[in-house]
This record gives structure tokens, C-alpha cells and sequence, in this order.
């Protein structure tokens, strides 16, 4: 089969255990939600790279309501909403202590910045910074391929080049967003 027909499906068993309720109690910290509003939210903090199905969203719902996590609130236009329970914020608060400690022990994962990326940042600055994610990774991938084809000295220290003038851009960004900090 070649490459143009080959469909790319998204698929829950590639989305790392317990992302879709941390991602439902987050969005409905911020407000209540319909299972369909949810979806939404989720596929556009993901940037489109993931967009749960309504098999995955509906009965983690009703999962959340039966352990007083969320509650149904009276319907609106026929639409069920959702809202977060003392016992949700309490949940999403030691799912975010977890999250952290796992971060620390495990500093291969990606760095707080990425969660900030899709959860605190205004939704235009954050879909940008995932589409150049998007596009980095797409690159970085082709250059991968290519020099698994034809290997370049020059191609490769000219990718690390663009890599470290990145990182010291990155690293410059931090330290003046902590200096505004302190003074």
C-alpha cells in the first residue's frame, strides 16, 4: 500500500492512561461543560492531534458522577452540563501533585511549559505555539529521514546549529521573564 493511502486514525491506546479525566476535570474547573463541549475543548488544547469520541468521553461522565466528582446540572436548551464537585477539585488537585512529582523524577518528559502551553496561555498564543511545535516536529522528523538516506556532515551541523541557537534563545526568554520577576 502506498504512503498517499495509508489513513492515520487517532486512537485512545495511544493516549497516556488517565489524560482524557485530567483533561475533563481541568476544563470543567473552569466552567460547566456538555460531553460534546468537552470534546471540543480537549481536541483544541491538544492542538488537533487528539479528539475523543463520544465512546470515551460519555462514560467516563457518568464514571466521574457515580464517585461525586462532577454533577449533572439541570439541563439547558436540552443540553446537560456538567460542573466540578469539592471532591473533583480535590481529585484534579492530586492528579496535578502527581503530575508534578512525576515530572521531577522522571526530567526525560517534556517540561511544565508544555502543560502550561495548553491549559493557562490565551487559546490564539497557545494554537500557535502548537502548530510551530507541529511543524518542528514534522521537520525534525524529515531531516531524521533524510540522513538515515543520504548522511551529511554539513546537514547534520547545521541542524545542530539551529538547535542550540533555539535553546539559547529559549534560555535567554526564561532568564528575562524571571528577572521581571524579581525586580
Amino acid at each position: 500500500m502506498s504512503s498517499d493511502k495509508i489513513h492515520w486514525t487517532k486512537h485512545t491506546a495511544l493516549v497516556p492512561k488517565g489524560f482524557i479525566r485530567y483533561h475533563v476535570l481541568e476544563a470543567l474547573s473552569e466552567k460547566p461543560m456538555s460531553g460534546s463541549e468537552l470534546i471540543e475543548q480537549i481536541d483544541n488544547h491538544t492542538g488537533g492531534f487528539w479528539k475523543p469520541s463520544p465512546g470515551s468521553i460519555y462514560p467516563l461522565l457518568s464514571m466521574l458522577q457515580e464517585h461525586g466528582c462532577i454533577k449533572e446540572l439541570p439541563p439547558e436548551n436540552g443540553l446537560k452540563r456538567y460542573e466540578l464537585t469539592q471532591s473533583g477539585r480535590s481529585t484534579l488537585e492530586e492528579t496535578k501533585k502527581t503530575r508534578r512529582k512525576f515530572r521531577e523524577e522522571a526530567s526525560f518528559l517534556p517540561s511544565s511549559f508544555f502543560e502550561s502551553t495548553f491549559m493557562k496561555i490565551p487559546p490564539e498564543k497557545a494554537c500557535k505555539i502548537r502548530e510551530t511545535l507541529k511543524e518542528f516536529a514534522v521537520a525534525s522528523f524529515k531531516i531524521g529521514n533524510l540522513m538515515g538516506e543520504n548522511y551529511s556532515e554539513q546537514a547534520i551541523d547545521d541542524a545542530l546549529n539551529v538547535l542550540q541557537e533555539a535553546t539559547k534563545k529559549l534560555e535567554e526568554i526564561n532568564k528575562k521573564a524571571l528577572g521581571d520577576k524579581v525586580e
